[in-house]
């Protein structure tokens, strides 16, 4: 069944979050690129400056959302995942963590993570489960480890393995241990057998990309730090990477066009197993 979050520690149906259309969220933005319409003018100015600078940045949105269906997918199809912790969650769009992994199978447990009051606002749509399964979700930041924990042991079963999804949010955690110590604290309340999937932005493959980050770091709107793909493998210490490693999101597994992959764009993910 659907869980109800006004019962079960989730948001509020009733509730009304304030919007601030006063400078752009990286949320709205990501959504415009994604070409959704949950996103305000703001955020179309600061996405449009951003493509200026970086043209290929509409792609590496794209190109990230579908490592996460490929990773959500893999870890239900292969790995036997049948519950799901999904922080940062962003706007609903195409093929949300639920419908990938409900798909493969309805009894599916999914509990997404995010504190955007317009997230919050679409909570109704993300919580359209299969009637054999069930989502929540939680209004928090990431940093409130304690408070998403204690929230999610009311939908998931911490005593079975959880597929944990960490996408394009650490980046926003600008000290670097604190984003290691996050990770770290999440993936230790796992069981033996959870999944840590991960992707956050690099610069590695284009200097543009770097300078319209720092632009965007300079606009008003909450920083987003790109980190280097020796950082990014940090944050699976410990745990079982899956093949192919840690890589380019387009290289992960790709679904082949003839029998060439994707070329690389700037993020990089991974898949680790908690042994």
């Amino acid at each position: 069944m659907t869980t109800n979050p006004a019962e079960s520690g989730g948001a509020s149906a009733d509730a009304t979050p304030k919007i601030d259309t006063s400078v752009p969220h990286s949320a709205r933005i990501w959504n415009y690129w994604l070409g959704g319409k949950d996103n305000y003018e703001v955020d179309r100015i600061a996405g449009d400056q951003f493509l200026k600078v970086f043209p290929g940045m509409a792609e590496t949105a794209r190109q990230s959302r579908a490592f996460l269906v490929r990773t959500v997918h893999y870890l239900a199809a292969e790995a036997g995942i049948r519950q799901f912790l999904d922080i940062g969650t962003g706007l609903p769009t195409a093929d949300n963590t639920h419908e990938v992994a409900q798909r493969v199978d309805p009894t599916c447990r999914i509990v997404y993570v995010d504190n955007d009051p317009l997230v919050l606002v679409h909570a109704r749509a993300l919580l359209t489960s299969t009637p054999e399964g069930a989502t929540d979700y939680i209004d928090a930041d990431i940093r409130e480890t304690d408070k998403i924990l204690k929230a999610a042991a009311k939908t998931l079963d911490f005593t079975k393995p959880i597929g944990l999804t960490l996408n394009g949010i650490m980046g926003h955690i600008v000290d670097f241990d604190e984003a290691l110590s996050i990770v770290r604290k999440l993936v230790a309340a796992l069981p033996s057998g959870s999944y840590l999937v991960l992707q956050d932005g690099t610069n590695v493959h284009s200097e543009a990309n770097k300078k319209a980050h720092d632009e965007y770091n300079q606009s008003g709107a909450a920083p987003y730090i790109q980190r280097s793909p020796e950082q990014i493998a940090q944050f699976f210490e410990g745990l079982e990477l899956v093949e192919p490693g840690l890589v380019s999101v387009t290289q992960w597994r790709p679904t082949l066009v003839g029998d060439k992959e994707p070329p690389p764009v700037d993020g990089y993910g991974g898949v680790g197993r908690k042994p």
